[in-house]
């Protein structure tokens, strides 16, 4: 049937100035279309029966065969169908640039938007239209712009079709040239497909749509590639302005505060949304500009960047929540060069988990490292910032005090320190007191990268000239908050913790012998793996006996040899096997601990198998594995998606991919992943949940002690003779005995619960806020395992003095 015939009445008005050949050309093209014709795809023009019928075409054909085809898609998916074949014909026809007439055009953009009918909206039918109104010049675009509104509208802004359709895109483009304010030009250009686009919407419009920003945020919206070009950086430099230079800083100084959206209208496959691809363009672009900007702020807010993009959802896990946003920091962060962008770049190394990232950082580092003739290592400790504080940790001005922890105090005349800053001193010293909270903020971030750092030499067993420990570790403001409360020794020689001298620092023991090596002196952080349990022995008491708290354990660090099972088994470890462990927390605190790959969930492609390989690389080229599968128990209630529980497997460690027998595996880095399994354990086992039940939980909850808990029970034999409730407590093998007024209570090392004397009935309590008073531990574990068993201790011991109607209801049933 001719085309003519099939449009309706009202629409065949639209083709009153088609002349004789126009018609001619929609007869003979009729006469091939074949709507139901299958088609391979994606389909040349070439292939297309078109192809014959336009040859020896001149423009005007052309330009007739560009309206046919629009009719023939709009008649089509009117009625929900779509002929394949017609598919290529609007690019074919758009590729001529031909001189279109402006009653052509407007027929064009009239049939895009008359009616929006459902179908309405695949890319190619607004491939045509939006290419013959982009070779006009703007001025002469005017006429049509109402139409480019409607078509946007009719778009609408639909998340699955802004994927890969740059047809939308290019649109928006149209819009934003003729929007009477700059709010109105920025919204064409930001569609509000997730959170932080609404953020833009609502917050910066009217900045960027502001003549001196709208170029570059178009130019900002190509930004596709996985890496700018010489071509794409050069363009930016000449569109970039003193205010996109502002807002660059302003809108990548929100993005750490953004948080990802969670949909769970489907409970059982929520969709978790953070930045969208359009979004995530938009941002890149903006990193991107930052290559050309020349300000101190840049490479602080870029690895900002780059730790908010590259954690998982909630700020932790193996994932990242926009890859390509980080590595846009990353490759920024690389091209800047320079020693100050090390310190980002070890925030990412500490923060981030996925695999694919800690590479890429890992060749930045290696780059950076060449171009200085230092090693990586060498390169990280280097340039750890100090962040203008003096070698005590401290800087005061006009009385304000930064603290190497973050802390913000005044210190009067009379010398006194005083948390509350005085109004008048806010007021005569605002822009220095700003100045002292940006130091403080970045503190927070750099200290506990740097604990992360330092621990890492001690797992690794990383040796150092003496000089180096000194410069780098001990003289550091930052570093040395934790390296001045460790034990180093001389390899092959003496441990000491270090002490100032009037010539530098020397390390003494603690029957107060000292050492002080020469320059080039090797000295590493001391492990108990290479001591004696006498010499293990003394070095905690003498912790105990000073009052000195570690920023991890190293004195009370656990030691984890093999086992005469593990000899049997010789290439695999069931230690830590058979655990039920909360999946959430168990993957948090693994990748957080640098082991990858541990993804889980019940027929989800997207959300992992039912059994996986957590691996962490270990020194000397060796990597260890720890099976996990899923719990079967808990699939309906999981509602076979997302996992609640797994359950742990065996260890192995392998070489080149393959096992390897144990007894091979070298003692420190054997040592230190089982001690990555048992904190795991020890922290995320369902047997710790005081109102659980179960085979597991109970053999977990009162059953033998890990050396997680050994060591526990070791810090508590040295800390009850100072207890208050010292004459009320005893430690058994596995438990600590307390004897209050109503009932005795059996503090259980490992799990924290609970049994009563002499029936050994189960006593439900669950941890509150309440500490065990001002009680000093070892190594820092406030809220840990060893915090709430002190605090139960210290209620029980008190026990008729509990008033909460849930405990007092099991000690008199």
């Amino acid at each position: 049937m001719r085309i003519i015939d099939e449009l309706p009445e009202s629409q065949r008005g639209w083709l009153g100035f088609l002349d004789e050949a126009a018609h001619d050309v929609f007869d003979r093209l009729d006469a091939v279309f074949e709507p139901s014709r299958p088609v391979v795809w994606p389909m040349p023009f070439a292939q297309t029966p078109f192809r014959t019928v336009s040859k020896g075409f001149g423009e005007a054909e052309w330009r007739a065969m560009g309206l046919w085809a629009q009719l023939r898609m709009h008649l089509l998916w009117q009625s929900h169908e779509r002929a394949f074949v017609l598919t290529p014909v609007p690019a074919a026809v758009a590729r001529r640039r031909l001189r279109w007439m402006p009653e052509e055009i407007e027929l064009l953009w009239r049939i895009t938007v008359t009616p929006p009918g459902e179908r309405q909206r695949h890319d190619d039918f607004f491939t045509l239209p939006v290419a013959v109104a982009e070779e006009l010049p703007i001025a002469e675009r005017e006429p049509y712009a109402h139409w480019f509104r409607q078509a946007r509208a009719n778009l609408g802004f639909e998340r699955w079709r802004q994927v890969t359709d740059t047809t939308t895109v290019r649109l928006g483009h149209l819009v934003a040239e003729h929007a009477e304010t700059p709010a109105e030009r920025a919204r064409a250009l930001v569609p509000e497909l997730d959170g932080f686009a609404t953020l833009l919407r609502d917050d910066f419009a009217d900045r960027l749509g502001a003549p001196e920003v709208v170029a570059l945020l178009r130019h900002w919206t190509t930004a596709t590639k996985p890496r700018p070009d010489e071509a794409w950086l050069a363009t930016a430099a000449d569109l970039v302005t003193p205010e996109a230079v502002t807002l660059v800083r302003d809108v990548l100084a929100r993005i750490p505060d953004h948080r990802e959206h969670v949909d769970r209208t489907r409970p059982h496959r929520p969709d978790v949304t953070y930045f969208h691809e359009r979004t995530a363009v938009l941002v890149r672009g903006m990193v991107w500009t930052c290559e050309q900007v020349d300000e101190p702020w840049v490479t602080g807010l870029l690895g900002d960047v780059a730790v908010a993009t590259g954690t998982g959802v909630g700020g932790s896990g193996p994932d990242s929540r926009n890859e390509r946003t980080t590595n846009a920091a990353i490759g920024v962060l690389a091209r800047r060069g320079g020693l100050e962008v090390v310190a980002q770049l070890a925030r990412v190394q500490a923060k981030v988990r996925k695999k694919s990232i800690l590479t890429l950082v890992r060749k930045t580092l290696d780059g950076v490292a060449e171009r200085t003739g230092l090693s990586p290592e060498q390169l990280l400790e280097r340039t750890v910032p100090a962040h203008g504080l003096g070698p005590e940790g401290t800087r005061t001005e006009h009385g304000l005090r930064l603290s190497v922890d973050g802390t913000i105090s005044y210190v009067d005349d009379a010398g006194k320190v005083r948390k509350a800053v005085p109004k008048a001193v806010r007021a005569a010293h605002g822009e220095l007191l700003a100045e002292l909270k940006a130091a403080a903020k970045e503190l927070k971030k750099t200290l506990p990268a740097e604990r992360h750092r330092v621990e890492r030499a001690l797992a690794t067993g990383r040796v150092l000239p003496w000089s180096d420990v000194r410069a780098f570790y001990l003289d550091h403001p930052v570093t040395g908050t934790h390296a001045r409360a460790l034990i180093w020794e001389v390899v092959q020689g003496q441990a000491g913790l270090p002490v100032r001298t009037a010539e530098g620092w020397e390390l003494a023991d603690p029957r107060g012998r000292r050492v002080s090596p020469g320059p080039e002196t090797p000295v590493r952080l001391w492990h108990p793996i290479s001591a004696t349990p006498d010499e293990v022995r003394v070095w905690r008491d003498h912790l105990m006996d000073t009052g000195l708290r570690q920023p991890f354990k190293q004195a009370y660090r656990e030691v984890y040899l093999l086992t005469p099972a593990e000899e049997r088994t010789g290439d695999h470890s069931l230690r830590f096997a058979a655990h039920i462990l909360k999946y959430g927390q168990a993957k948090a605190l693994l990748t957080g601990r640098g082991w990858t790959g541990m993804s889980l969930g019940w027929w989800d492609g997207a959300g992992g198998s039912h059994q996986c390989q957590t691996m962490k690389e270990l020194p000397g080229g060796l990597t260890a594995e720890w099976d996990f599968h899923l719990d079967w128990g808990t699939a309906e209630r999981d509602g076979f998606s997302g996992s609640s529980h797994c359950v742990s497997g065996a260890i192995r460690f392998l070489s080149d991919g393959r096992p390897v027998p144990l007894a091979t595996v070298p003692h420190l880095p054997l040592s230190e992943a089982l001690r990555d399994a048992d904190l795991a354990v020890g922290v995320t086992s369902t047997g710790l949940d005081p109102q659980g039940e179960g085979d597991y939980w109970h053999s977990y909850s009162f059953g033998g002690l890990t050396e997680t808990a050994e060591i526990r029970r070791d810090a508590l034999t040295r800390l009850l003779p100072g207890l208050a409730i010292a004459d009320r407590a005893e430690l058994t093998d596995r438990f600590l005995r307390v004897r209050g007024d109503l009932r005795t209570y059996k503090i259980h090392l490992g799990s924290g619960n609970i049994l009563m004397e002499p029936n050994d009935a189960y006593l439900c309590v669950v941890p509150g806020g309440e500490g065990p008073g001002r009680v000093f531990l070892p190594f820092e574990q406030d809220g840990g395992m060893l915090s709430i068993i002190l605090s139960k201790a210290f209620l029980l011991a008190a026990d008729t003095a509990i008033t909460d109607v849930s405990i007092t209801r099991q000690l008199t049933g």
